[in-house]
């Protein structure tokens, strides 16, 4: 969606939807809006709570079931289990994508990791699919003038037909990161190995290299964070030109420093003003 500056501030029910790597700030920035009239649209809640639920549950009563005490329970209906995910805690998801390697360090199978990935692909392709519809929810019954769409770090890995609906009802803010926060991001991941999702082809070759590197024969063999510590910074890497090329093509560019400064909503409406007329700058230069 393409507007000049004075369209934006004049647009009476703003549509945003906020692409970067996880870690940089989006849903921190969405929280400084004014929650009576921005609707915070989180993909990432969305795939927890509707795509991937039945598949994260299920996980979670097989590792039950491994407890005598709680599988005799579960068996007889005694206990239930259910999520408890919220904007701000996605930990259920991450224990679904799980990691690969060695099971008996807590890895998983290259199988069956593979099929937990593409089974996020998928409900992350629908969740960013569900905007319009949220987008429409948001105003009709609940109220809401504007909508932040906070999308997950890998939705710049989605079909190009995602991305389009999203720049067909929204306006793409890419928050680029600094290098001073890549730093804290990689060495973040190093000292926390988090599960993430990866292009199946990206992660073959990685996979390839790191095993013929460290010398291991087989998946099975890997420590887990060992191998997620080390393929972060590629995949980080791998992903800002993903970020730029969509920002370019659909979108404006805002830097990570500059939405840490963001105090209130007057100054993210003249971010964003700024981002467009930077934006229009450029072309004219062309």
């Amino acid at each position: 969606m393409r507007m000049t500056p004075r369209e934006f501030l004049d647009w009476d029910a703003k549509r945003i939807t906020f692409l970067g790597m996880s870690g940089v700030g989006k849903t921190t920035l969405a929280n400084k809006l004014p929650k009576k009239e921005w609707f915070h649209y989180s993909g990432d809640y969305r795939i927890g709570t509707k795509y991937l639920e039945e598949p994260i549950l299920d996980n979670i009563k097989r590792q039950a079931m491994q407890v005598p005490f709680l599988r005799d329970l579960l068996r007889s209906d005694s206990i239930y289990i259910c999520n408890n995910i919220t904007v701000e805690n996605l930990t259920p998801i991450a224990s679904f994508l799980g990691k690969v390697g060695d099971p008996d360090r807590g890895g998983l199978p290259l199988e069956e990791f593979k099929r937990r990935q593409a089974l996020h692909r998928e409900a992350e392709t629908r969740a960013m699919l569900d905007v319009p519809l949220f987008i429409e929810k948001a105003r009709d019954i609940y109220g809401y003038r504007h909508f932040i769409n906070d999308a997950g770090g890998s939705v710049c890995e989605l079909d190009e037909s995602v991305l389009e609906t999203l720049a067909e009802n929204t306006l793409v803010l890419y928050i680029k990161t600094t290098p001073e926060l890549e730093e804290t991001l990689i060495a973040r991941a190093k000292r926390s190995p988090k599960p993430l999702y990866y292009p199946e082809a990206f992660l073959d070759r990685q996979l390839a290299e790191f095993m013929t590197q460290r010398g291991y024969r087989h998946p099975g063999e890997i420590p887990p964070d060992e191998f997620v510590s080390w393929v972060f910074p590629r995949l980080f890497r791998s992903r800002l030109p993903r970020y730029q090329a969509i920002a370019d093509r659909y979108g404006y560019v805002v830097d990570a420093s500059e939405t840490a400064a963001v105090r209130d909503e007057q100054d993210f409406l003249q971010l964003v003003a700024d981002a467009i007329a930077a934006r229009e700058a450029v072309n004219r230069n062309r």
